[in-house]
């Protein structure tokens, strides 16, 4: 329990998988040792890291081994939620033994309880049985179906110390305003939408402390300095790398029409197919998704493509880092069609 804030830039890490869709151990630790150099804090076991389709051993695995090479070096908040309390119980206790920090916690999803019965059968009961450890909400309805509301997040906040900040992935500005009058300055808002994080940090009425990123899987020192530039009151510094890292936070979800057959069908490639076809692209262990998820569509693929150019061409400085780290050509990589077939 030593954080004093929840703030800066929090990596939603992908899980890399091997041709197999197997765990590519070597890459996550990879993609870790990246991550610390640059300042970011790790979450391993998030939805970027496809924990629908990992089974329990798989996720206990991935936490172990990020703990191990970040411990000491790196805060640690683990993705241990599920729609059962006993099975996040479980995932909470082994996050806990090997030596997490923190865990997050995804509002129940399929079932869908009440704000009520999220606060007292499930984020309650895990805050309560495990004191020393930091208890993170994650609110995303648009994937769960349910949220903890505010008010209930309040009365949680008062009954346990350690629930002391939230993953808030509503897009709803006005209730992130209600939780920071509700919940007062003490209690952390977290962007859980890298490109909302500008806004939900700069809003006095809502003074975000930091961001849970998808795209600081390739670019942490830039949303790092972006969260610090914020915090700091250098606004115009945050706003020229907000703007340089648009193209990338507007591709977290891609939307494509595709024609199958003569029909006309809408198509919405969510995280993590589109983060994990960029970091493919340009040769940064990642790997397949495992199915559902599948692969992008050449359209897909295109828009994924037409960002990172645009990023390189006009502010590469924010994706060096990527090449002294992976020693890759970035140019190369994104100019050779072969790498993105």
């Amino acid at each position: 329990m030593k954080l004093q804030r929840f703030e800066g830039c929090w990596t939603a890490m992908i899980t890399p998988l091997d041709e197999k869709g197997e765990l590519d151990l070597e890459g996550l630790r990879r993609n870790a040792r990246f991550q610390i150099s640059q300042g970011a804090k790790l979450v391993p076991m998030g939805t970027t890291g496809e924990s629908p389709t990992l089974d329990w051993k798989e996720h206990d695995i991935v936490i172990e081994e990020v703990v191990k090479l970040a411990k000491g070096e790196a805060f640690i908040m683990a993705g241990t939620g599920s729609n059962c309390t006993k099975e996040a119980l479980r995932a909470t206790r082994h996050a806990r033994d090997v030596g997490a920090d923190a865990v997050l916690l995804v509002d129940c999803y399929y079932n869908g309880p009440s704000s009520m019965e999220l606060r007292t059968q499930y984020h309650g009961v895990i805050a309560k049985e495990f004191p020393d450890l930091f208890v993170t909400p994650y609110i995303i309805p648009g994937r769960t179906g349910t949220q903890m509301e505010v008010e209930d997040m309040a009365i949680l906040h008062r009954q346990f110390m350690n629930v002391r900040a939230v993953k808030e992935a509503t897009g709803d500005l006005e209730r992130m305003a209600k939780t920071k009058v509700l919940l007062g300055n003490d209690f952390d808002i977290l962007s859980g939408d890298d490109d909302m994080t500008f806004e939900m940090m700069s809003r006095h009425d809502i003074s975000a402390s930091g961001v849970v990123s998808v795209m600081s899987n390739i670019v942490p020192g830039a949303i790092a300095e972006m969260t610090r530039a914020i915090l700091g009151n250098e606004r115009d510094r945050g706003m020229q790398l907000k703007e340089a890292l648009d193209p990338l936070f507007q591709i977290v979800t891609v939307k494509t029409i595709e024609e199958y057959e003569g029909f006309t069908v809408p198509c919405k490639f969510r995280n993590p197919l589109p983060i994990k076809t960029l970091m493919n692209g340009l040769g940064l262990p990642s790997g397949p998704c495992r199915p559902p998820l599948g692969r992008m569509t050449p359209k897909g693929v295109g828009v994924v493509r037409q960002s990172i150019r645009g990023v390189y061409e006009r502010n590469k400085e924010v994706l060096m880092p990527i090449q002294d780290y992976y020693k890759v050509n970035l140019k190369e990589r994104i100019d050779n069609d072969e790498y993105w077939r």
